[in-house]
């Protein structure tokens, strides 16, 4: 599914046109990226939580050629779906 598919679907689930319904989708993934941006938790209910969270800095190797080398600190973004979510995605 690609942003295009969710705009299609906006504007055919609300009656908005489809410039109304890119604006709209544009708006909520733009204040989404800020909040995480800013380090904030996106719970989103019914769906799940995006957080950020800290990597260390840790030892790691070179796949190629075995070689020891460190991987610096950084943040990821981490995706936990919501019980309902997954009880809708197993059938339940």
């Amino acid at each position: 599914m690609t942003k295009a598919d969710i705009v299609e679907m906006v504007h055919e689930k609300t009656g908005f046109s489809k410039k109304e319904s890119s604006e709209a989708v544009e708006s909520i993934l733009e204040i989404l990226k800020g909040k995480l941006e800013q380090g904030d938790k996106v719970k989103l209910s019914g769906f799940g939580n995006f957080v950020i969270r800290r990597k260390d800095v840790r030892k790691g190797r070179n796949p190629k050629t075995g070689e020891e080398m460190e991987i610096s600190a950084r943040k990821v973004l981490t995706f936990k779906p919501s019980q309902k979510l997954k009880d809708l995605i197993n059938g339940k």
